[in-house]
């Protein structure tokens, strides 16, 4: 296995490593329909449209009123 000929100075291994901590900002885009903040070129999760177009119906909660079965 190679071995390094020299010891590479303090600030060559800092600018290398420093470069790890930095986050990427997401792209967020306006969604057409609600206004909503999400990714570009995915269905907005809120409203369920892609492209202005609704592609997923909004899915709605069920109600449990209905007594639990023993």
């Amino acid at each position: 296995m190679p071995n390094p000929k020299r010891k590479h100075t303090r600030s060559r291994r800092d600018k290398r490593r420093s470069q790890n901590w930095k986050l990427e900002v997401k792209n967020l885009v306006v969604c057409k329909s609600c206004g909503a903040m999400h990714l570009p070129h995915r269905v907005c999760p809120e409203c369920g449209a892609y492209d202005g177009k609704i592609v997923l119906p909004k899915k709605e909660k069920k109600k449990e009123e209905q007594a639990p079965k023993a």
